[in-house]
């Protein structure tokens, strides 16, 4: 199924340099990377069920899940299944859909992990949401000059009107879109907006990518 904006998606793949204006220097970066996720990801999922459920619930979480690893590292990378699965055991434990507990998670990577980690780069994303979500499809790129092993999505935005965007979404990865849905809804909590989100086509219904629909309500 061939979502609107699509055609813009051949641009993308034959560019292999992206232009970064706000520092005025040419960074080439490559899009072919191994299918991993940096190790920050699956820490920021152990800070979240340490800061919501206490530490005492993630060390059951760790004995029923048999996980093999108790400690991730922030410069190493993880295949994308272990992510998946510290998330899956987390919401089997707690009693709660996975769609939530990547919501949660996307929530909680902008608000916490990524303002304080990625804080200068946050910062130079945008005054407001609108400008923020605008400028996305350049925020990865960058975080890749820090991380250049990770596999980042791509990113089209089409402002429809002044408070409605379409954000098509590209990625080799499944079952993340509510990790998505989770930041973008974090970033409405940053910039105090109410934001609306709706799933206008899905790659797991046979999609090329995934679109939201995007409204600032406040």
């Amino acid at each position: 199924m061939k979502c609107p904006g699509q055609e813009n998606k051949r641009d993308l793949r034959l560019r292999r340099a992206i232009y970064f204006k706000h520092y005025d220097v040419l960074f080439v970066v490559s899009i072919w990377r191994s299918l991993k996720v940096n190790g920050i990801v699956n820490k920021a999922i152990v800070g979240l069920i340490n800061e919501k459920y206490g530490k005492a619930v993630w060390s059951e979480i760790l004995v029923k899940s048999s996980f093999p690893e108790t400690t991730f590292s922030a410069l190493k990378n993880y295949p994308d299944d272990i992510t998946l699965s510290l998330a899956s055991a987390a919401s089997d434990y707690l009693g709660l859909s996975l769609a939530e507990t990547l919501l949660d998670l996307g929530k909680y990577w902008v608000t916490q992990v990524a303002m304080e980690r990625y804080s200068v780069m946050m910062k130079s994303g945008g005054a407001s949401f609108s400008e923020f979500i605008l400028n996305l499809p350049h925020f990865h790129s960058r975080v890749m000059l820090t991380f250049p092993d990770i596999v980042p999505p791509e990113f089209i935005v089409n402002q429809v009107s002044e408070k409605t965007f379409l954000l098509h979404y590209y990625s080799t990865r499944r079952g993340l879109v509510d990790f998505l849905e989770g930041i973008i809804l974090g970033l409405g909590d940053l910039f105090q907006s109410e934001i609306l989100i709706e799933r206008k086509f899905e790659k797991s219904l046979g999609a090329d990518h995934d679109v939201l629909l995007i409204k600032l309500m406040t």
